[in-house]
């Protein structure tokens, strides 16, 4: 009777262990639903200009011709090249309120514009005051960064083009284990003066219309472990003890077999 109910104490243990690191793919399979044909791309994704975003721009000449009336738009000098190189100089930092202080043309608001939008504003302007003709301006993001927090570590993602998805970043941080909570995967971002945290799904293709699936500068993503981890870090230390009591059972099986053989009754 002993012996059944210890048979029973480590196979229930056992069936135990070999749960708690069981997952199933289709809890970690990425965009499940995806249709055999495909899906249309959304094609407006971009990123668009925040408060404290840092951007770099630079006013040319279409013509050739302009180059002295161009000069004090570009106060630092140099040429397009040499500033995406040294990445010094062109900087204008976006204020609280979205603003900008750009040569000659003073205060501008830039938040809510698209990187696109911004080199034709201020194009307009340059050319609606007579100052250039035929301008051509040219701005990009000098501090796209996004944040990855998961439980086991962090990591900041530069971003170097001009926009970054969602499941662009998770690629860029490494991809997700096999213990991660897929369903609740948050980015938190700054909206209107707040702290907003959204929840995505990378295992639907809902995500791809979802508003926060473009991400935004300084966007956190962060993640949480599912239960199957929690019974795995928990049961780690009962599995050595159960792997310790099986060795001393099969020893003392060893033994009491040796010694029933030795004096026989």
């Amino acid at each position: 009777m002993k012996k059944s109910k210890l048979f029973v104490f480590f196979a229930l243990a056992a069936l135990a262990v070999m749960a708690s690191s069981c997952v199933t793919s289709k809890k970690v399979r990425y965009l499940q639903d995806m249709p055999v044909d495909g899906m249309p791309l959304n094609e407006s994704l971009e990123a668009t200009i925040s408060p404290f975003d840092e951007l770099r721009i630079y006013v040319m000449s279409n013509t050739g011709k302009d180059d002295e009336l161009i000069k004090p738009f570009n106060p630092m000098g140099g040429n397009l090249s040499q500033a995406g190189a040294t990445n010094q100089g062109l900087g204008y930092l976006v204020d609280v309120n979205g603003n900008i202080q750009f040569p000659v043309l003073g205060e501008l608001h830039v938040g809510g514009l698209t990187r696109l939008q911004l080199q034709d504003t201020i194009a307009a302007h340059i050319q609606r005051n007579g100052y250039v003709k035929d301008p051509l301006v040219v701005a990009r993001f000098m501090n796209f960064k996004v944040f990855f927090l998961s439980s086991s570590g962090g990591k900041v993602l530069n971003i170097t083009n001009e926009r970054c998805t969602f499941l662009e970043a998770l690629a860029m941080a490494g991809g997700l284990d096999f213990y991660t909570r897929r369903d609740r995967i948050g980015v938190m971002r700054e909206v209107d003066g707040k702290r907003v945290v959204h929840y995505l799904d990378p295992r639907s293709t809902s995500v791809f219309n979802d508003e926060f699936f473009l991400l935004q500068q300084n966007d956190i993503i962060f993640t949480e472990e599912t239960n199957y981890a929690f019974l795995r870090e928990n049961l780690s230390g009962w599995t050595l003890l159960v792997s310790s009591l099986t060795s001393l059972a099969s020893l003392a099986t060893v033994y009491f077999t040796i010694r029933t053989l030795a004096n026989p009754k």
